[in-house]
């Protein structure tokens, strides 16, 4: 970066964490389109289109972060490399549960890279569009996004490309996350994987992970000759969910033929009628969990619909405009990167909170409550002074208020004092700094 002058200042908290990436980019300009772009999307902005973030952020126009997403010389994988190490550095040698599912955005045409008709999850059925498989991380109830690479369908490979299917690929992320030195105590996924024994399930038994995979109901095993299939009585277990409330299920163990090392389990609300909504068919492979656990555990897996759901509602996943993957795959992981700011403020990540944070407590709308969406509501709240002074500064210049902006600078400055806690306790020092 060149020495000419520092990358303008957002938000103290935005510039601390972005300032862990800043010996990435080539140029002060890109750093700063790095800055505004975190702090876009993390904003109230319901479409988080360029220009809708650049009038946020006070750029006149889209043009430099139209510019960072085409044309900067920065990669991607290198951002999600750094983003990695700092969660390595954080938990330090801890294990996570491992959440794996993809998730599909619509998309018109074919001019978009890797579109294709297929199953888009959150319209429940086949569409024009886009998919990714994704990775997140699951500690203490706190929800951290991991890795993501996007679905090729045959159709859609370019030259040189070869084809990988979702397990496949969810295999591979799980041996590049654990090269890079993550610990898993327990992976879990859909029936897509469950039922994916060579490209999936065989990768998780040779890399001797802990798993509760759905299966479909009509899961089959071939069996000797004298052996059947048993469906054990059923047995009753309490279901706590993250709020602390219970409920009683029902489970009941399915035997084929012999017992072995896999086991294959029933969950349900209801043994009579088995509703398709509450009732799933799990293959465990995880012997430290106790058998009125494994409904705890296999619960957890909805995590990753709730990260799923905040990334594309509240950081704008879906809201990109572009049609090279490159570009795609840009976006994608500044959101990731933005999720991963907001879960850094977590209570289970922060030993201490700094003496001003009590201070913005008494704000009438912070909020106390653990969860990702309130930590980023309290958030919003902090560069929400930044956000309206920039939605009306261009006022102040057909009506020089002097008090009036002197008293937006002076509340700006206020919001200062808020910091990234982690950042200083764990010593992550700036990677980069201006010289």
């Amino acid at each position: 970066m060149p020495a000419s002058r520092e990358a303008r200042p957002t938000v103290r908290f935005v510039d601390e964490s972005c300032q862990l990436y800043a010996d990435l980019f080539s140029d002060v300009r890109s750093f700063e389109a790095f800055k505004y772009l975190h702090l876009g999307l993390i904003s109230e902005i319901k479409r988080k289109s360029l220009p809708a973030i650049a009038k946020a952020v006070g750029l006149d126009n889209q043009q430099s972060l139209h510019h960072f997403l085409w044309k900067s010389p920065w990669q991607a994988q290198q951002v999600r490399k750094r983003r990695l190490e700092i969660i390595l550095k954080i938990f330090n040698n801890r294990s996570l549960i491992l959440l794996i599912d993809e998730t599909g955005d619509c998309k018109k045409g074919t001019s978009t890279d890797y579109v294709k008709r297929q199953y888009i999850g959150n319209v429940g059925k086949k569409e024009n569009g886009i998919v990714a498989v994704t990775a997140y991380g699951l500690v203490d109830g706190m929800i951290l996004p991991l890795t993501f690479e996007v679905y090729k369908p045959r159709e859609r490979l370019k030259e040189q490309e070869e084809y990988q299917s979702k397990p496949q690929i969810a295999a591979q992320m799980i041996r590049q996350l654990q090269a890079m030195g993550f610990q898993f105590e327990l992976v879990l996924a859909d029936s897509l994987y469950g039922e994916s024994k060579v490209n999936f399930v065989n990768v998780l038994d040779e890399l001797k992970l802990p798993y509760i995979l759905a299966i479909r109901s009509n899961h089959a095993l071939w069996l000797p000759e004298d052996q059947e299939v048993i469906q054990e009585p059923w047995q009753t277990f309490e279901r706590t969910f993250s709020n602390g409330t219970t409920e009683v299920r029902y489970m009941a163990e399915v035997i084929y033929g012999q017992r072995h090392r896999k086991q294959y389990w029933l969950l349900t609300t209801d043994p009579e009628t088995l509703p398709d909504n509450s009732t799933s068919f799990v293959m465990v492979c995880a012997p430290v969990i106790k058998f009125k656990e494994i409904g705890d555990h296999y619960g957890f897996r909805t995590w990753i619909e709730y990260g799923l759901k905040q990334a594309k509602d509240a950081l704008g996943w879906a809201d990109f405009r572009m049609t090279d993957y490159e570009q795609i795959e840009k976006w994608w992981e500044l959101v990731m990167s933005a999720f991963l700011m907001v879960s850094l403020f977590a209570d289970q990540f922060n030993d201490s909170c700094p003496l001003a944070h009590q201070q913005f407590g008494q704000h009438p709308w912070w909020n106390n409550q653990s969860g990702w969406k309130n930590l980023l509501n309290n958030l919003r709240l902090i560069i929400q002074p930044l956000i309206c002074f920039n939605d009306l500064k261009r006022w102040l210049k057909v009506f020089p208020i002097a008090s009036l902006h002197l008293g937006f600078e002076q509340l700006i400055r206020q919001m200062n004092a808020f910091i990234c806690p982690l950042v200083h306790q764990l010593n992550l020092q700036p990677i980069f700094s201006s010289s």
